[in-house]
């Protein structure tokens, strides 16, 4: 019978993970003592909520949850111990680098306004990574609820901050609202200042919703991004100008965008040739971090060992990672596969 490699010590890139979403379960219960918040009974429940995000109520009650839990983080100290932690995690499922995504905005009415937020959040960032050893890096997310003038405000906030960790600008929220080529601007002045597009599309929206992530927005990375499977030319698109999809499939099936771990269309993506960066999402609601994401490439996909080396090393490759980083991690993955 062949070796199994432990996936927890395959050196991997964590590039789809939200900052609120990072948080340890157990955690948010200290928090929520602390401020007397009343949680959620699917947050107390000590295992990952049943949620369904396919239609308006199901996204609605996600996003309760997540602001619920956003609301237990209210001063610098509960910052920097949620970016610790969520370092630790990423250490410990063996991940040498992580670009953890934040939209400063929720933050900055409790941490004094926008600019102390974001400062405060790039702290946190530097402090984790140093005491942890993992390379760290932020993206800025803009909400697509909100109006696209926030998003060009938050784009040249992030620009300004490009020198101190914060290496992309993404789009988040309910794909569904709002059309991607409304953020436009924001994305230009992002990219224009050397920002790297990373919009989220192609989640609980169909391949149109990726397309215009590429049209509109000159995305370089998609976040999700796995309904593209559904056509194939955008399929040959996205591995043509090898955009890396960043597939976070536990997320995938507890939102109910396909029904078990093994219809996410890894297969399809990863034989098409298309990049992919597995991420964990929201693991405070989806009960799984980085490396459970290899494990359901392996045991539901049947990916082999070396399969799942190219899947770690395409992960490396779409990060931010300077050059030095990125051949350090790419060859502790060939010492995985030979060691």
């Amino acid at each position: 019978m062949e070796h199994v490699r432990d996936l927890t010590l395959l050196p991997k890139a964590h590039l789809h993970l939200h900052f609120t979403g990072s948080m340890r379960p157990s955690t948010l219960l200290e928090l929520a003592d602390k401020y007397g918040v009343r949680l959620p009974d699917a947050l107390t429940a000590g295992e990952p909520p049943k949620l369904r995000a396919t239609d308006e109520r199901g996204w609605f009650r996600f996003q309760r949850l997540y602001d619920a839990a956003r609301s237990c983080l209210r001063e610098p100290d509960d910052i920097r111990r949620l970016v610790r932690e969520a370092a630790e995690e990423d250490v410990r499922d063996g991940s040498g680098w992580l670009e953890i995504q934040v939209d400063p905005t929720s933050y900055a009415p409790l941490l004094g306004g926008m600019i102390p937020a974001v400062e405060i959040i790039l702290d946190a960032v530097d402090s984790a990574s140093r005491e942890t050893g993992l390379g760290m890096r932020v993206v800025i997310a803009a909400n697509r609820m909100k109006h696209p003038l926030d998003a060009r405000t938050l784009a040249r906030l992030a620009v300004r901050y490009g020198d101190r960790g914060i290496v992309g600008f993404g789009l988040s929220n309910d794909e569904r609202r709002g059309m991607a080529r409304d953020f436009d601007r924001a994305f230009a002045i992002a990219r224009e200042g050397g920002l790297l597009a990373a919009p989220h599309g192609g989640e609980l929206a169909g391949p149109a919703s990726v397309r215009d992530c590429l049209d509109d927005l000159h995305a370089s990375r998609i976040g999700h991004g796995v309904r593209a499977a559904e056509d194939p030319r955008l399929l040959q698109r996205l591995s043509d100008r090898q955009i890396t999809c960043e597939v976070c499939p536990a997320s995938n099936v507890a939102l109910g965008v396909y029904e078990r771990p093994e219809d996410v269309p890894l297969r399809t993506l990863f034989d098409a040739g298309v990049p992919m960066a597995l991420g964990a999402d929201d693991p405070l609601l989806f009960g799984s971090r980085l490396a459970a994401q290899y494990e359901i490439a392996r045991r539901h996909h049947a990916f082999t060992d070396q399969e799942l080396a190219e899947l770690a090393r395409q992960s490396v490759r779409a990060s931010a990672a300077p050059e030095e980083v990125q051949a350090k991690l790419l060859a502790g993955i060939d010492h995985w596969l030979t060691g």
